[in-house]
């Protein structure tokens, strides 16, 4: 029975229990999917990061307590923070490869700055069902192959959803973004949730900024943006688009480090 370090930390954080937690593994090599999914179920958390040592770089991999995804933002900043922190302590850069191409990761400050692929929008009419299952009714969406966007007027309407998880399941597309222009010092809120990918709803999810990042640069003529994830723990994402590509930039914070045994 082989013993691999696992790591749990809460990611686009500045101080324990907030932000997103995510589980980061070491692996030596990736055994069977079968095994990675019911590890990421046992860990019950919205991601388990699955990290392989590629040469100088690393393979990365994501999935949730159901299925596996093609992108991750916050277990990507968590993964990041494990290598330059506790694998390689000092490093100061690091690429991840994975189902969405090579991935660029860098210190900043007192945290990291992720480098991942805009994802852009079309506006669309709204799927049935939509209004009914956020219970509210958007004054705009927006649809790409991953998401949709439902837009609100106010992020007052933001914080106070509460979907009807069923209803937002039964979406053809696994995961819905809420956006409104912000309040106080951010640019704008947003909430997601993917409860077909089996997560109600995501505490900060680093994808769907990569939706957000676009749209909101259209909408407000500019590119670098504030934003503030209001779910119940909350978390803050520093956004710029710059050409195909957004910078998300967040902190990490070490909550949990052991050995797994499998």
């Amino acid at each position: 029975m082989a013993e691999v370090p696992i790591f749990q930390v809460d990611a686009f954080a500045d101080r324990l229990f907030g932000g997103n937690p995510a589980a980061v593994m070491v692996l030596p090599g990736y055994p069977d999917d079968a095994l990675l999914q019911a590890i990421a179920a046992e860990n019950n958390l919205a991601e388990t990061a699955f990290l392989v040592a590629e040469g100088a770089d690393y393979r990365l991999r994501w999935f949730t307590p159901a299925v596996e995804v093609p992108l991750c933002g916050h277990a990507t900043l968590a993964s990041a923070a494990v290598v330059m922190e506790r694998l390689e302590p000092g490093r100061e850069r690091v690429t991840f490869h994975s189902a969405s191409g090579p991935l660029a990761v860098r210190r900043a400050g007192g945290g990291y700055v992720l480098d991942f692929p805009a994802r852009p929008s079309e506006s669309v009419a709204a799927p049935a069902g939509l209004a009914e299952a956020l219970g509210a009714g958007p004054d705009e969406v927006r649809v790409n192959a991953f998401n949709y966007i439902a837009v609100l007027a106010s992020a007052a309407q933001v914080r106070a959803l509460a979907p009807d998880m069923a209803g937002v399941a039964a979406m053809d597309r696994p995961g819905v973004i809420v956006t409104a222009p912000g309040d106080g010092a951010h640019d704008f809120v947003s909430r997601y949730f993917a409860p077909a990918k089996g997560i109600n709803e995501d505490p900060v999810t680093g994808a769907a900024h990569c939706m957000l990042a676009p749209y909101w640069a259209a909408r407000l003529g500019k590119s670098e943006f504030r934003a503030w994830q209001a779910s119940r723990r909350g978390g803050e994402v520093i956004c710029r688009l710059i050409g195909d590509r957004v910078e998300l930039e967040g902190g990490c914070v070490f909550f949990l480090e052991g050995r797994a045994r499998l």
